[in-house]
């Protein structure tokens, strides 16, 4: 027996009322914007996904990681509803056997928290049936990754970049698509059967003077050796997590995304805000504030 199909206790719905009650979601609309912007899936054609769509956004899964290869979400600024209450109730995806997720086994006692992928806000809007739907939606650990569980300015940068280019985008209705995971390496460290990614990458679309134009981020979880080397090392310990660094966040080619994560982006790299042509010491542009994001070519 699938351990999702086990007994619940009185009033939780079974796995087959959530399967089907996620049956009828139509996910991430790729010509959100107009222009066609599409999932970002493996380049190679030998990684395995699973495509699962929720309420305003799709997961492309890795059941090979437990973890997602990409997400993509529509963000329809003008109507995003902030007072949907948070309820923070983690469920597994009854798409997907249990063994294939990384569930509450890798959050438990330590410092590590559930990153959502898909921010949770983001596919909150429309009607307030819908948004509710797509906030619960957002608690799948299908939609989630470890990340260190300090905040600080690099962390904070990359929460509000939506709303930033939100902003951005105001006078052009406001709608953004946001395509984000974490960056599967073999390298990556092993804790408690899963390896957890040491970094994160998001790219953003949206209409820029009537033409599709894309901008895109990486935040880096890894221990910054070059600061505190033997500190960080002697986290290393057995049966805790990676040791993990603070939060650098990054402005960088939507090629270099592509590149480092073997994903296929469609028309982004050729809409790219952060012109390639940069000198390699520029490319990867350090964040300290908002101020330094490159929104124009």
């Amino acid at each position: 027996m699938n351990p999702s199909d086990a007994p619940l206790p009185p009033g939780r719905p079974s796995a087959a009322e959530r399967r089907a009650a996620l049956a009828g979601r139509t996910g991430y609309d790729e010509a959100f914007l107009g222009p066609v912007v599409p999932l970002a899936l493996p380049v190679r054609d030998t990684v395995e996904t699973v495509i699962l769509p929720y309420t305003h956004f799709t997961v492309v899964f890795r059941p090979d990681r437990r973890l997602a290869a990409s997400t993509a979400v529509c963000i329809e600024g003008g109507q995003l509803l902030e007072d949907v209450p948070r309820e923070d109730v983690w469920e597994f995806d009854p798409r997907l056997p249990e063994e294939q997720q990384a569930g509450d086994d890798i959050y438990r006692n330590n410092s590590l928290d559930r990153g959502h992928l898909v921010r949770r806000l983001d596919p909150v809007w429309g009607a307030p049936a819908v948004a509710g739907l797509a906030n619960a939606d957002t608690f799948h650990f299908t939609n989630a990754a470890p990340q260190a569980d300090v905040f600080n300015q690099g962390k904070e940068l990359w929460q509000g970049l939506e709303n930033y280019l939100l902003d951005h985008a105001a006078e052009y209705d406001r709608k953004l698509t946001v395509l984000t995971g974490p960056v599967l390496q073999d390298s990556d460290p092993p804790y408690r059967g899963l390896q957890v990614p040491m970094r994160f990458w998001k790219v953003a679309a949206f209409v820029q003077d009537g033409a599709l134009a894309a901008a895109a981020y990486v935040l880096d979880q890894s221990p910054d050796l070059s600061r505190d080397a033997d500190r960080a090392l002697a986290g290393a310990k057995a049966g805790a997590p990676p040791p993990l660094g603070p939060f650098r966040t990054y402005q960088v080619p939507v090629s270099d995304v592509a590149e480092i994560t073997e994903l296929e982006f469609g028309p982004l790299p050729d809409v790219d805000v952060m012109p390639v042509f940069r000198a390699p010491e520029e490319r990867w542009r350090r964040l300290e504030s908002y101020a330094d994001i490159v929104l124009h070519p």
